[in-house]
Formats: C-alpha cells, structure tokens, sequence
C-alpha cells in the first residue's frame, strides 16, 4: 500500500451527497475525485462555470457517477441557496459539505488595500459561514444529520506573517468549527477541519514567485519529512472525515503538513525577501493573474 492510493473501502460514501465548494481544481477537485469513487453524488461550485462544467465532464467520464456543476460566489447568499436547492433537486437531500473556497494574497500587509483585505476575509470566513448556516437551517429543519468539513491551514492558530487576511479569516473558521460543533451535536451534525500544509498543484509556487526565489523557498527544504504533501493523501483524511467512520469525531482539527508546523508560521521564512524582491513577485502575481483571465 501507498498514501498515494485511496484508504477507504469501495461504497464508503454512497448515497451520500456532498457539496465541495471550489471542486473545480487543485485540492477541490482532489477530493471531489475521490468521494466520487467512494460512491458519493458529487456537487461542485465556484465562480467560473466553464471550469466546473470541464471538471464534471472529466470525472463523469474517468470516475464514473454523478457531478452536478454550479456557478457560486460563496459571498452571496442567494447563490448558495442556488447550489443547495439545485442539489436537493438534483440528489434528494444533501449530506455534507467540503468547505475549501479560499483566497489570499503573499504581500507585506502595509502594501495591501482594503479591498484585497475584504476579499479574502469574505471568501474564506463569510463565505465558509454562509454556506454552513445555510445548510445548517436546512439540516435541522429536516432532521438530517449532516457533516461539514472546513478546509484550515496550520497558521489558522501558529499565525504568520505576510499573510494576515487569511491568518485572520482561517482563525475565525476555526472557532466557528469548534463552537458549531457542540452547539448543533443536539442535530447530529458535525463540524470538523483539517489544517493542510503545501499540497501544491502543479506550477502553482512558480506562479507566485520568480524561479531564484521558488528555488531558495522550496517547501520541501523546511519540512521534517522533507517533502510535500501528496493530493490523495489529503484526500483520503477527507473522506474518513466526512464519511460515517468518523463518526465520533467532531470539533477537531487535525494538522496534515509532514511536521512543517514544528517550526511554526508558514510564510515567516518571507521576512528574508528584499523589497526589489516583492516587486518582481508582484510583478509574477499580475502577470499570472492576467494569463488567467485571458485563458478564461
């Protein structure tokens, strides 16, 4: 066996319906993959249907089983009762939720506006929030006993520099995860989160930084285990998490990050980068940026 192949048993989730919010790609569609295998109906949302609507295909065809795509800002409400009425309409009834949409921005917090700060907060804590208060009601008024995975970050507690909007956005997601989960056990739904290290997609540090400084920074080089994190392994603690393995477990946190937490901070290594080197950095953000939308 590896922890690059799938931990559970075949049928771990069927029946189940699990919405994954930001499915459409990186660790989203990781896991949206694999409960998929597991048997589970799958929903995906984000803010570009076209990607979500490839991804479905892709899985439909490669996996097998069912993928409804949705377009979703998490930072609106009434697209979120959008998504869970059309799953409902779709599935039945909806059984858990993955909440992984994030944003961030790698800058000295003094460089940034209010609005980057805004955007951030409000996707990763109002829209973690909105989406489980809205499921949470639904849940408890038809008396399903729902789960809701959030996806956190091991600075959530640590904190770290240069990353202050979602240090604070991820905290708040925490607390919320802790004190839902006693306040709605009564319901027999649980809330739990997982605090991921670098689980990096493809390209995707190179995108941030200019090659000299991806190379000096490798996440690799700092890690106990001295290496990062493989997507299947992230989810396959996923799966357990939301499946009904798991379930004694509610209120936790766990720390999947091969030791990186030990040394504390995730992006404190960034007090050695020069002000020239921020500016080549953002150069490399707005010029990935800008790629993007013209690939869109």
């Amino acid at each position: 066996m590896s922890y690059k192949e799938g931990m559970l048993r075949d049928g771990a989730l069927e029946n189940k319906t699990i919405i994954v919010t930001g499915g459409g790609t990186g660790l989203g569609k990781s896991m949206a993959t694999y409960f998929l295998k597991l048997g589970a109906n799958i929903v995906i949302c984000s803010r570009r249907l076209e990607v979500l609507e490839n991804t479905a295909k892709e899985l439909e065809e490669h996996v097998g089983g069912k993928v409804l795509a949705v377009a979703c800002d998490v930072r609106k409400t009434d697209e979120i009762e959008n998504v869970i009425a059309r799953s409902i309409e779709k599935f039945g009834q909806v059984d858990g939720l993955v909440n992984n949409s994030a944003g961030n921005f790698i800058s000295p917090t003094e460089r940034l506006s209010y609005k980057a700060v805004d955007t951030v907060v409000d996707i990763v804590l109002r829209g973690t929030y909105y989406f489980t208060l809205a499921l949470g009601k639904y849940w408890i008024e038809n008396k399903i006993k729902g789960t809701v995975l959030n996806i956190s970050t091991t600075y959530a507690w640590t904190g770290s520099g240069w990353v202050v909007p979602s240090a604070m956005a991820k905290a708040g997601v925490l607390a919320m995860t802790k004190s839902l989960a006693f306040e709605w056990a009564d319901h027999g739904i649980r809330l739990n989160a997982i605090a991921p290290g670098p689980f990096p997609t493809k390209g995707a540090w190179d995108r941030l930084f200019p090659e000299e400084l991806a190379k000096k920074f490798s996440f690799e080089n700092r890690i106990p285990l001295q290496r990062v994190g493989d997507h299947q392994e992230l989810a396959n603690l996923a799966a357990y998490l939301i499946s009904d393995f798991s379930a004694y477990i509610t209120g936790e946190v766990i720390t999947l990050d091969g030791g990186e937490v030990l040394s504390a901070g995730q992006f404190n290594f960034l007090k050695e980068v020069s002000d020239d080197q921020w500016d080549a950095i953002e150069d490399q953000i707005k010029n990935a940026n800008r790629n993007s939308k013209k690939a869109e």
